[in-house]
């Protein structure tokens, strides 16, 4: 059986947490306003974030991070949030969540894709999926999230210290929250648009334990989990060490770094290592060096739990159910009987790694919107009712 890991020493073998890893933007850092907005080439001007009074609208600052988010979204909004952290009992903590957003043409009918990344990646692993997706269905919006410690920051209430506490309840509780701030910041609330989550690796287990917890009411027409299983990904963490150990530890240019993921057949596109490599790293102030954001080993304690009952938990979820994955030896027991009893659909992409929506973009793209349309409840044509029928007075 193939792992899910792609260490630098073997290009391949792939990997569930990846050398992925993530920040909060420059353009974020740069800026004390919690909404960055501001018009790519996409049609999305129509959208109706347009009509939003509240959103302040800032030019993204020198920088060329924050140049590259601007082709693929229309926002880039930081949610700032308040609350106790039950899960890691730290008592009252402070976040700043960031996302990456399109928003919908028509909130009421059409999608919302709400994308998750895996450990150590960003929310810009989606941005060439999501120009792809609008070529496909232009009125569609995308709403890419980011991990805290990922892109968003938690802290303690007084702001000076990053909570570590990456757990399956705490990152989906971050989720869900980053969905229900960015919904009244555009308006929609309390009626989210009609939503597909989709998840890469730990994004998969997050998008199935939203869906199995029903936390998003019947705005959830379904979900998609990438190139992630319980089985496979269980076995693959024993490997998790050696790999952190073998991946370069920095980067004398963001050049380098793309050379790296694209050698390493880490990700195996060019236009998307461009795209989602520099939101992996920031500048090391002692020599100047690019650095990983995320501190992929201080996740570790929290592996195992992300996918353990993983498949229980996709088969359960609400909503239509796709899985996508790069070979096929990679379903378990559990998910080879649901897929025979037809409980999901299935989708084999074999000439992707394990970055499928950085592998094959636009192939994914198609794949998700006819997934959508396909499982569109408001597209149901319903038969009329008996009542109707005799009232116009034809037999039944």
């Amino acid at each position: 059986m193939s792992h899910p890991f792609r260490p630098s020493a073997d290009p391949n073998v792939d990997n569930p947490l990846q050398s992925e890893a993530d920040p909060v933007s420059s353009a974020t850092k740069n800026t004390t306003s919690d909404l960055h907005d501001e018009s790519s080439s996409s049609d999305s001007s129509t959208s109706s974030a347009d009509s939003v009074a509240s959103v302040n609208t800032l030019k993204p600052g020198p920088n060329e991070h924050a140049a590259r988010w601007t082709n693929y979204f229309t926002h880039e909004l930081n949610l700032e949030h308040r609350t106790d952290d039950h899960a890691s009992n730290a008592g009252p903590v402070t976040a700043k969540y960031h996302v990456y957003l399109t928003p919908p043409t028509n909130p009421q009918k059409d999608p919302l894709f709400i994308c998750h990344h895996g450990a150590g990646a960003s929310g810009l692993s989606f941005a060439i999926l999501a120009r792809e997706i609008r070529r496909i269905l232009p009125t569609a919006g995308i709403l890419s999230l980011e991990a805290r410690g990922h892109g968003s920051v938690v802290t303690d209430v007084q702001g000076t210290t990053n909570l570590v506490e990456y757990s399956l309840p705490t990152l989906t509780s971050d989720a869900r929250t980053m969905i229900t701030l960015t919904s009244q910041r555009m308006g929609w609330h309390p009626t989210l648009p009609p939503i597909v989550l989709v998840g890469h690796s730990l994004g998969g287990a997050i998008a199935a334990q939203l869906a199995a917890d029903y936390a998003l009411g019947n705005a959830l027409i379904g979900f998609c989990v990438i190139d992630v299983v319980e089985g496979s990904a269980l076995e693959a963490l024993t490997h998790m060490k050696t790999y952190l150990s073998s991946r370069p530890s920095r980067f004398a240019s963001e050049d380098e770094a793309i050379h790296w993921h694209l050698r390493t057949r880490t990700i195996r596109d060019r236009e998307s290592a461009q795209a989602s490599v520099p939101s992996l790293l920031v500048h090391d102030p002692s020599t100047g060096d690019l650095i990983w954001k995320t501190d992929l080993p201080a996740t570790q304690p929290w592996w195992p739990d992300w996918f353990q009952g993983m498949s229980a938990k996709f088969l359960r979820g609400r909503g239509a159910k796709l899985l996508v994955l790069a070979g096929t030896d990679r379903l378990d027991r559990e998910l080879m009987i649901g897929q025979m009893q037809g409980k999901f659909q299935l989708v084999v992409v074999p000439e992707a790694g394990h970055f499928v929506q950085e592998d094959v973009p636009a192939k994914l793209a198609g794949v998700l919107v006819e997934f959508f349309h396909r499982n569109d409840r408001s597209a149901l044509v319903l038969p009329p009712k008996v009542s109707d029928l005799l009232a116009q007075g034809k037999k039944v």
